[in-house]
């Protein structure tokens, strides 16, 4: 069973920086896709950022692009995300997520087959 478990939310100001840690354990992460969805209260949940295991081809949401940087240590098996000039809109619960094998739609998060529990990300104005 893979699990999933994040780390670095927090409270920050505007324009400052946070980077998230996501430590997977429980299968061979050589291949599939990791990705962070973020969901702020009383908003669906929505694609932030993605990252092919195998080759570390990279996919953004066009509100984070520029400012947010996905990456992966494989002999880790961790996921992170680098967080610079946060605003106050990116303030939400922050969900790393795991899929086995490679799928175009790596912004759904119904492809996904493992979550993570979350971590809350305040950025205050």
């Amino acid at each position: 069973q893979v699990q999933l478990v994040e780390s670095g939310g927090g409270l920050v100001q505007a324009g400052g920086s946070l980077r998230l840690s996501c430590a997977a354990s429980g299968r061979s992460f050589g291949s599939g896709l990791a990705a962070w969805f973020r969901q702020g209260r009383g908003k669906e949940r929505e694609f932030v950022a993605a990252t092919r295991w195998s080759t570390g081809t990279t996919y953004y949401a066009d509100s984070v692009r520029g400012r947010f940087t996905i990456s992966k240590d494989n002999a880790k098996n961790t996921v992170y995300l680098q967080m610079n000039s946060l605003k106050p809109e990116d303030t939400a619960v922050y969900y790393c997520a795991d899929r086995i094998i490679y799928s175009s739609n790596y912004y759904s998060g119904d492809v996904y087959n493992f979550w993570g529990q979350g971590t809350q990300v305040t950025v205050s104005s």
